[in-house]
């Protein structure tokens, strides 16, 4: 067990200027046992670096994904939810065996098999975005008009949404994730506009089912309708930004990486390259534990970095370059153990779907700024960029 004094860092992690993952993530990995933080409000918070280390704690029962255990890690009300208040249906802040009754009925919403007859419908939204691109000029700002969009009239279709209302959801979600430019009034509000939003969906589904993901989950019986709004809620902020994210920065890596056009391979080497939701997966211990020598006493958050995990050079080599002929999928950048991310296939398959079709129609490509220009997001829960201006 670890005696000497805990590095101490600074928190946020993330500040403008600085690359992602930040240099100093390779330091953290280099000191033994963890590292230690404070948050904003003052809690003391342990930072897990390692990738062995990250998947030890997704999987220890004596580490929660509870928000409301006193010492959750409280990132600015993570994701507009307040600790104190827990939504109902919300299983990503739940432990075993109450999540399991919601991941086990929504698991054959996400098979590749069910995702893969989703295809026809993914490249057709795809298409429809890439025409009104090029309809408009030769010019375009590649997150507000091609990365933001796709994820949300997919997850919209999927739960049986009126594309009409994604105005609504994209400026919803974007508050939720913004930890520094929103306030936690101002994320709760918009936690509380979609909760009324997915209660009347869910009030409607029940009395005209339709062929769409809240309808199958409402004849299943296996989830209560005052649970609905929280799990389609979560399904909505999981299913958009991330994507989003991932779609915008994979394409500049693409551009930047032009020998890897074309090739399937460099969706999985992106997801880990960029390691998008690097502050998702937070937690506490709830009785005393043991993580990489350190004991972390209960009560104390816990911060598992999956950038730095996804960058550990014991788990990848060479992890700072981009190679999708290596053999990624160990990955930790959807998660790992129970609360590994239930949409992974269909990130996927949206991912390499839009890769595809932006390059085939659009080859000659291009980014309209420098590449140290890009406006890249450093004040939320994920990280991303703000805006991708492009030419062709």
């Amino acid at each position: 067990m670890t005696h000497t004094d805990p590095m101490v860092v600074d928190f946020p992690l993330r500040k403008p200027g600085v690359p992602f993952p930040p240099p100093g993530y390779a330091d953290y990995r280099q000191h033994e046992g963890l590292v230690l933080s404070h948050l904003p409000n003052g809690d003391r918070v342990w930072l897990v670096t390692r990738h062995e280390d990250v998947r030890s704690v997704l999987t220890n029962s004596k580490i929660s994904s509870n928000p409301a255990h006193e010492g959750f890690p409280n990132v600015g009300a993570t994701l507009g939810v307040p600790k104190q208040d827990r939504i109902p249906g919300w299983f990503v802040g739940m432990d075993s065996p109450e999540h399991d009754r919601f991941r086990k009925t929504l698991i054959p919403e996400f098979t590749v098999r069910r995702v893969k007859a989703m295809r026809p419908a993914i490249e057709q939204t795809v298409e429809k975005r890439l025409d009104d691109m090029l309809a408009a000029g030769n010019t375009a700002d590649l997150v507000a008009d091609f990365a933001l969009p796709i994820p949300s009239l997919v997850i919209s279709a999927l739960l049986g949404v009126p594309p009409s209302d994604r105005d609504f959801f994209e400026s919803r979600t974007r508050t939720l994730v913004a930890i520094q430019s929103s306030t936690d009034q101002q994320r709760e509000a918009a936690a509380k506009d979609l909760l009324r939003y997915v209660g009347r969906l869910v009030e409607i589904k029940s009395k005209w089912p339709g062929d769409d993901l809240v309808s199958r989950l409402l004849a299943t019986g296996a989830i209560a309708p005052h649970e609905m709004p929280g799990v389609l809620m979560l399904l909505l902020i999981a299913g958009h930004e991330t994507t989003a994210n991932n779609i915008a920065l994979g394409v500049v890596t693409l551009l930047t990486n032009p020998q890897w056009i074309g090739d399937d391979r460099a969706v999985e080497e992106t997801l880990r390259f960029h390691s998008v939701a690097d502050l998702v997966s937070l937690r506490v211990a709830v009785e005393d534990v043991e993580i990489a020598g350190q004991l972390v006493k209960a009560g104390e958050g816990i911060i598992p970095l999956v950038a730095a995990a996804n960058h550990d050079d014991t788990a990848f080599e060479c992890p700072h370059r981009f190679d999708p002929s290596r053999s990624a999928r160990h990955h930790v950048a959807f998660g790992y153990g129970v609360h590994q991310c239930l949409g992974q296939n269909l990130v996927r398959m949206e991912m390499e779907v839009t890769y595809r079709k932006l390059f085939e129609r659009i080859p000659q490509l291009e980014l309209a700024v420098p590449l140290d220009g890009l406006a890249v997001k450093y004040d939320g829960v994920l990280y991303g960029l703000s805006e991708l201006p492009v030419r062709w």
